[in-house]
């Protein structure tokens, strides 16, 4: 595998951006986020009024697993394109059930099987499988075929260049993989407002996110049992010295009042451990939730 430099290409812009936003709710934010001992971003926006909370929001912070979700925005265009079906059975051999990672459908199908697209879909949106990440991105082309894709829709703030097992195998590589937190709340809402997928497409999509089980502890943390949350986590492993590049969650939340938030939180080089980085997310998220949910 090629040589990885630059592992720091996030650290751009530290600014904390305002429009129109309010100051309370931000203060609040900046509380929370100095338990985080790294950098948090935050960007929130509320569709029906437009609302916005900006907070480092316009920094390259590293995704990890959030970037499944453009993963499957990709694949599900090509469910619209007509070259895929989500009933459509696909060869998973052995060989491409890799061990020592994180990966519940591998351990359904040790010796592979004949799995429906919609099945791998799931597993990589709902459990953030990472062999069904990797076995997507080779059956696509590769990263750049995500990375092009998403740029297509007019996002340009999020960076797809590596796979999982890339990330793994060397520890600058997930620095490459960025997202910038606004960038991925305007992808969230193309989802929303299926401006680019078909209403099927995004249908199944929305499905998958709300059946995420992984970061119980973020965005749904500190949120009623019953909250409506469409949500996509990314968590990196943590070093030697202490050091974890990414904890984060994105989502689609319901409010009280009927309203929907769209929202990144992403925590970024911290060296807290992993409850604080996610109660950090938790608690702007109810932040968030009690302020615009009125």
């Amino acid at each position: 595998m090629r040589k990885i430099f630059a592992p720091f290409i996030f650290l751009a812009a530290f600014a904390t951006y305002s429009f129109a936003q309010n100051n309370d709710l931000l203060t609040q934010v900046k509380t929370i986020s100095a338990d985080a001992k790294g950098i948090v971003g935050v960007y929130a926006h509320v569709l029906e009024s437009g609302d916005t909370l900006s907070y480092n929001a316009y920094s390259r912070l590293v995704m990890h697993s959030v970037f499944k979700l453009p993963i499957a925005m990709t694949v599900l265009n090509l469910v619209d394109k007509g070259k895929y079906k989500l009933d459509q059975k696909i060869k998973v051999r052995k060989r491409d059930m890799a061990p020592n990672t994180w990966s519940p459908m591998r351990d359904k199908y040790p010796d592979g099987a004949e799995i429906p697209l919609s099945e791998i879909l799931n597993y990589m949106v709902s459990q953030s499988d990472n062999t069904a990440c990797d076995f997507m991105l080779k059956k696509l082309g590769g990263p750049q075929v995500v990375d092009d894709y998403i740029k297509s829709l007019g996002v340009k703030g999020i960076a797809v260049k590596v796979s999982e097992a890339e990330m793994a195998a060397e520890w600058t590589a997930q620095y490459l993989n960025w997202g910038k937190p606004a960038d991925l709340v305007q992808l969230l809402e193309i989802c929303y407002n299926d401006s680019a997928l078909s209403k099927a497409s995004n249908d199944f999509l929305m499905k998958a996110m709300l059946a995420t089980t992984t970061g119980p502890h973020r965005l749904r943390g500190l949120l009623p049992a019953d909250a409506v949350v469409a949500h996509k986590t990314g968590t990196s492993p943590t070093n030697a010295e202490g050091l974890s590049p990414a904890t984060n969650d994105i989502g689609i939340i319901t409010l009280p009042n009927g309203k929907h938030l769209v929202i990144a939180v992403m925590v970024c080089n911290s060296k807290a451990d992993e409850a604080t980085r996610d109660a950090v997310i938790a608690k702007i998220a109810k932040a968030a939730w009690d302020y615009y949910g009125k």
